[in-house]
């Protein structure tokens, strides 16, 4: 018996230090995220009507991605931009611990217009910076990819974000927010994420479906086929709108 005890005590002896190594790893990136300070930003009013989608483009910004489509069943197509500003005092040079270096925190805007028929400009409907988040955190991949991060389908549009750490999480994710305009707001009518842990392995996924009010769940394993599947009905109750979702990323629906 005191053989086997001092056999364990061995291996936790040369467990330990390097349980002390991964949790410094993981956790130095949290740590140096609290230790950066994000340059304030002032957000411009967009233009109320312009010609081209860089009519919207306010000095000092970029027009990063655009999507177009029919989005009031006019016959027209409509506006999606997202802008990005594109100033050097955003871009964070030094800091500690891991994450991109120069950490670029320049925000974003997510412009719709309509185009009018008759005259053939574009009238900015909405403008937004909280969907699409403001990086704060180096060790975080950008969550807005440029080319498949919005797009318009059928008479709606869809955000789409991805969440992955290069240290500090376990969790993967992406979303999907589906929109469409119904009674002068951008009504949210469908959300989806799918979830990976990457030391588990273990994935789940969450579609709502809000014309419907169906919501299915389902739980796997990057090792399996087969997944569990659980459906569900939302309550009666008026869906979420894009101005009162907040962050994309941190959006929790009402089930």
């Amino acid at each position: 018996m005191s053989r086997c005890r001092a056999r364990i005590a061995s291996c936790l002896t040369a467990i330990l230090p390097c349980l002390a190594v991964a949790a410094a790893i993981l956790l130095s990136p949290i740590a140096a995220a609290q230790d950066l300070t994000i340059p304030e930003v002032a957000y411009p009013s967009l233009p109320q009507q312009a010609q081209t989608a860089e009519g919207f483009v306010p000095p000092g910004w970029i027009p990063e991605a655009q999507a177009s489509g029919d989005l009031n069943r006019d016959g027209s197509a409509d506006l999606v931009l997202v802008l990005r500003q594109n100033n050097p005092a955003n871009l964070i040079e030094n800091f500690e611990g891991f994450g991109e270096k120069p950490f670029d925190t320049n925000p974003r805007i997510l412009a719709i217009a309509f185009r009018e028929r008759l005259s053939g400009r574009f009238s900015l409907q909405l403008q937004n910076h909280t969907l699409i988040p403001r990086r704060t955190e180096p060790a975080a991949d950008d969550p807005f990819d440029k080319d498949i991060g919005i797009a318009v389908v059928r008479d709606g549009f869809q955000v789409r974000l991805n969440w992955w750490m290069s240290a500090g999480g376990w969790e993967t994710f992406r979303t999907t927010h589906t929109f469409r305009h119904r009674s002068g707001h951008f009504e949210l009518i469908g959300y989806d994420r799918e979830t990976t842990h990457r030391g588990s392995g273990d994935t789940t996924s969450l579609s709502i479906n809000y014309l419907t009010r169906k919501v299915k769940r389902t739980t796997g394993h990057i090792s399996r086929d087969a997944d569990k599947v659980r459906w569900q009905t939302l309550p009666q109750r008026p869906v979420p709108t894009l101005e009162h979702i907040g962050d994309g990323l941190s959006f929790e629906p009402e089930l």
